[in-house]
């Protein structure tokens, strides 16, 4: 039997070439088309990345009260970043808020139809088509309002 050696992601000599390796999560905020655009670039792991994303939209959301998420930037995410983005998608239901998800690349939305997510989060190809649906959205509710 062989024994292999493994090296724990928190050696401090090899923490270095993990961060180079698999960037933290950095995100940007802008806006169009009535909605708030999140923009994820790097992981999205259990830890800081996880949690800083909760709490910006956490922070964002109750503001902007509709919010789109793009993943387009997104290299990887692991089982606490997908429960972040469900904690995320129950709380902002309940409280009325519209959340969507954007552009995930081919191995991330593979992730998100296995895990069966597809069906609970509103996911769009491209941002150009979340915007545009919550734009239709919008308007839907003002003209309902108007009526």
């Amino acid at each position: 039997m062989r024994t292999e050696n493994t090296v724990s992601v928190r050696d401090p000599e090899v923490a270095p070439a993990v961060d180079r390796a698999y960037p933290k999560l950095t995100v940007e905020i802008c806006s169009s088309g009535g909605a708030t655009i999140v923009s994820c670039a790097g992981r999205l792991v259990y830890g800081d990345e996880a949690n800083n994303l909760c709490a910006a939209l956490g922070d964002i959301l109750p503001a902007a009260r509709r919010v789109i998420v793009d993943l387009a930037g997104l290299e990887s995410i692991d089982s606490a970043g997908l429960g972040e983005l469900v904690l995320l998608q129950m709380w902002a239901e309940a409280a009325g808020y519209e959340l969507k998800f954007a552009n995930p690349n081919r191995w991330i939305q593979q992730l998100l139809e296995l895990t069966n997510l597809t069906s609970l989060f509103d996911i769009y190809p491209s941002l150009t088509d979340a915007v545009a649906a919550t734009r239709n959205a919008f308007d839907n509710m003002v003209h309902h309002e108007n009526s």
